[in-house]
């Protein structure tokens, strides 16, 4: 007994290193990927310097930002100045312990889930830690002593606490036609025929929700350079102001696979093995998120909230009450 447990101990600390290690890679490399796009819609080159064809970009970036000054304003509080990006990071890191990268590995006969936690209640723990995710932000701002910052932080709360209610919303019908909480479960339901077929007004409410969710073009109003300078960030520096950054990307990576595993089928898809369709699907909807931020400008304050509360919230709840109208119909 005790055997399987320190073995089962130690599977869960190699599927714990592999996923963050894969995450903070996927994230690192989404930077380049993003910037070279945006190059090529904006017709210019992108970074090419650091390394063929700039493959070291996110190296250098890195050295660039552990080399830089860590500057902490005067009238700042320390602490939660301190640890304020860490939890923007953190908080994203998290949310990948609940997804499914794939169907169950077979080694010498014993099966091996491929998920670092497979939560009968794993949907509520997604949004319950995305929710975290507000307190980087706001603490960041209030922290910094700084009327750009605080006015970038007050921003993005209201912003995040806004289009996490119509991000949540969409999600119901998921949970009404899977019949579970657990992404394990949610994918299985999907093996013949993947939600967004079944629920495109889910699938559309998410996606414009999960990027206002990460603060992307043309939602970025808490980081307008041209009003606030940089927003809630503007006084961070060095490896705290990159650690904002990460969360950002690490976000974008943690809800594509989300998006993936809601809508998408998750792992499910002929030919290759599921890992490979997890991270196909992952690239599309980042791919996807990074074409509407080369394509479309920012919203007014006024027009993003609007449309969160106005527009996004009530069609999700219609759409909720559509749906458990149909499914009884269905079932009876």
């Amino acid at each position: 007994m005790l055997t399987q447990w320190i073995l089962g101990f130690i599977l869960l600390i190699i599927k714990l290193g592999a996923a963050l290690l894969a995450l903070l890679l996927g994230a690192a490399y989404l930077v380049l990927v993003e910037r070279k796009l945006l190059a090529r819609m904006q017709i210019r080159i992108g970074p090419n310097r650091a390394g063929p064809f700039g493959l070291l970009q996110p190296i250098a970036d890195l050295i660039k930002m552990m080399t830089k000054e860590d500057v902490m304003p005067r009238g700042a509080d320390r602490l939660i100045f301190r640890y304020a990006p860490a939890v923007a990071a953190a908080t994203a890191m998290l949310i990948f312990a609940v997804v499914p990268f794939g169907d169950s590995l077979t080694l010498r006969g014993n099966r091996i889930p491929l998920v670092i936690t497979d939560l009968n209640v794993g949907l509520l723990a997604v949004l319950g830690l995305s929710s975290l995710g507000v307190y980087g932000v706001a603490l960041g701002g209030w922290a910094s002593h700084s009327k750009y910052s605080l006015l970038g932080a007050i921003r993005g709360v209201s912003q995040m606490i806004s289009y996490e209610l119509s991000l949540g919303l969409s999600l119901v019908p998921v949970v009404m036609q899977a019949g579970s909480f657990s992404l394990v479960d949610i994918v299985s339901a999907q093996t013949s025929t993947p939600f967004i077929f079944i629920q495109p007004v889910s699938f559309a409410i998410f996606f414009v929700s999960a990027m206002a969710e990460i603060k992307r073009i043309p939602f970025d109003l808490p980081e307008a350079e041209n009003e606030l300078i940089a927003g809630y960030h503007t006084e961070y520096s060095g490896l705290r102001f990159g650690l904002f950054f990460l969360g950002e990307y690490v976000t974008l990576v943690t809800l594509g696979a989300l998006t993936a595993v809601f809508f998408l089928g998750g792992w499910h898809g002929p030919f290759f093995p599921g890992i490979i369709w997890l991270l196909i699907k992952i690239a599309a909807v980042a791919f996807g998120m990074i074409w509407v931020r080369g394509t479309l400008p920012r919203f007014r304050s006024d027009q993003l909230m609007d449309m969160g509360w106005k527009f996004l919230t009530p069609l999700a709840l219609v759409n909720i009450v559509v749906t458990g109208a149909v499914l009884l119909m269905l079932k009876n």
